[in-house]
């Protein structure tokens, strides 16, 4: 209970309604300690933040944010190369994203372009055209090594030709000839 000796902080209404801060439209969309940028923001040319971020309009350019999340809410239209700690998708992304975690693309969302993070979520009824790169380690990694692969075959035979008969169990065909199914 109550105890006389407790007084009352100063600044501190106590009667009269309670005003709660703005909450969240039921979006589990932005966090607290999250920039926003609104339905009406237009931004062409690079973006780059050290604090979460949440874009809500269009972006035109790159955006990076390496050490933090990047959430393109339900509004969100984006015509960049990305790169963040983790991408949430709600929107439309034109442009190939690269996460350092994770990047999750939710029902709604839609991509159009190359993903490259170690884990990679595509939601039922998202959008998405590209490729993906889930090679474990950093993303920035994984991008080097998605340019190793595309180099010619003859580039990646190995060094000193492999001798020696086949293990047990395992197919093999002559030059030029496919192995038996």
């Amino acid at each position: 209970m109550w105890k006389k000796d407790e007084a009352v902080k100063p600044g501190i209404p106590t009667d009269g309604p309670r005003v709660d801060a703005p909450r969240n439209s039921g979006s589990d969309m932005v966090n607290v300690g999250t920039g926003t940028i609104g339905k009406s923001v237009v931004i062409k040319g690079e973006l780059s933040a050290s604090e979460d971020l949440a874009i809500e309009g269009q972006v035109d350019g790159k955006v990076e944010l390496p050490q933090n999340i990047l959430t393109i809410g339900a509004n969100g239209r984006i015509k960049a190369s990305v790169f963040a700690k983790a991408v949430i998708v709600q929107g439309e992304v034109h442009g190939n994203i690269t996460a350092t975690e994770k990047i999750d693309i939710r029902d709604a969302g839609s991509v159009d372009g190359d993903l490259a993070s170690p884990r990679v979520a595509i939601a039922d009824g998202a959008h998405f055209r590209g490729s993906i790169d889930m090679q474990r380690g950093k993303a920035g990694e994984t991008a080097g090594l998605a340019l190793e692969a595309t180099k010619p075959a003859e580039a990646l035979k190995p060094a000193v030709p492999m001798t020696g008969a086949a293990p047990a169990g395992v197919a093999t065909a002559a030059p030029g000839t496919a192995p038996a199914r």
